[in-house]
């Protein structure tokens, strides 16, 4: 994955499971905020699973689609591109029928100072997609803030951990998952709500804001001791692959993320020796951090195919190459709950 190619085609390859899952789906998928950074990705897997799967359907890809080519860039076999704003009513409202909702909205930098605006994006505007999509299979994203933090000796939260929002961005992401389950309920909507926590490619995630700091010389906040991460493509397929395990009566919540408790400062330490820099460290490590347990997802899905030190070496190698990133950093240092 050393180039935006390679990387954009690992992304988007298809595992026999997943294939096999999308030959049991029927009908239609409607990916909804489709031009995010998750989003291209996830489109081009179910667009290519589908295939493999010799399912005849469309991957339905809804954004505003504000970055110039970002459209044309997700055109392809088994793709169909609407450009909308789905805050409009009338928008929303014309959008195409699909058996399969993917909802990946959502507002979280700026959430502090934009209360409002991200209440209004995180826990409103899913009503309304529910109540449009009344009757279809809706795998929601939602993430790991939603949980309080824990000792990293813990192993991290499991799903029927109660969830302790901090700050509005958390707050309002349980607002969501609320608002998308009593629709469910009234509806009859199979929902599948997917708490992820930090997924990272090449362009994006905890492990390139590591490496960006290193080759800056900025040292590295240590006061959140340890993290989650794991491969986008699983957490992609992971998404996708919900939409069969979707219930209405309870919601299916799914933990995604790694197995590992990484240790902050040994993947930056890791990081600095692959890309021959050196690295300092500030602050003191604290006791507790936002910490999942997938141990529910690896059971019915199996292990990212990608490894911690595999990303660790794709990352070193992608910052050093002075590969393309989306240059917005996770903010994982926040313990506040102000993004």
């Amino acid at each position: 994955m050393r180039t935006l190619e390679e990387l954009e085609m690992r992304l988007a390859e298809p595992s026999e499971a997943l294939i096999g899952d999308l030959a049991e789906l029927s009908g239609d998928i409607i990916v909804i905020g489709a031009g995010g950074k998750l989003g291209p990705s996830l489109v081009k897997l179910a667009a290519n699973a589908s295939q493999a799967s010799g399912a005849s359907r469309q991957i339905i890809a809804v954004s505003r689609f504000g970055s110039p080519g970002s459209e044309e860039q997700l055109r392809g076999p088994g793709i169909r591109t609407v450009a909308t704003d789905v805050t409009d009513e009338r928008a929303l409202f014309e959008l195409p029928d699909a058996e399969n909702v993917v909802y990946l909205v959502g507002e979280k930098f700026g959430s502090t100072q934009s209360a409002a605006s991200t209440w209004a994006t995180n826990a409103y505007l899913p009503g309304r997609i529910a109540e449009r999509f009344a009757g279809a299979r809706i795998a929601a994203l939602s993430t790991g803030t939603v949980y309080p933090m824990v000792p990293a000796e813990s192993g991290g939260c499991t799903e029927e951990a109660a969830v302790a929002p901090i700050g509005d961005y958390a707050m309002s992401c349980v607002g969501r998952e609320r608002i998308l389950t009593h629709f469910a309920a009234r509806t009859g909507s199979p929902l599948a709500l997917i708490r992820l926590n930090y997924a990272v490619e090449m362009r994006y995630g905890i492990l390139i804001d590591l490496a960006t700091m290193i080759l800056e010389g900025t040292p590295i906040d240590l006061s959140m001791p340890a993290a989650n991460v794991v491969w986008q493509g699983y957490a992609n397929e992971v998404t996708l692959r919900s939409l069969l395990h979707a219930a209405a009566a309870s919601p299916f919540v799914i933990n995604v993320t790694g197995p590992e408790t990484v240790s902050i400062r040994y993947a930056a330490s890791r990081l600095a020796e692959r890309l021959g820099r050196d690295v300092n460290f500030r602050g003191e490590e604290s006791q507790v951090a936002f910490l999942s347990n997938a141990a529910k997802c690896f059971g019915l899905f199996g292990y990212p195919s990608v490894t911690l030190d595999a990303l660790i070496d794709a990352t070193a190698d992608w910052i050093a190459a002075g590969g393309a990133t989306h240059g917005r950093p996770t903010k994982f240092q926040t313990s506040d709950g102000r993004f």
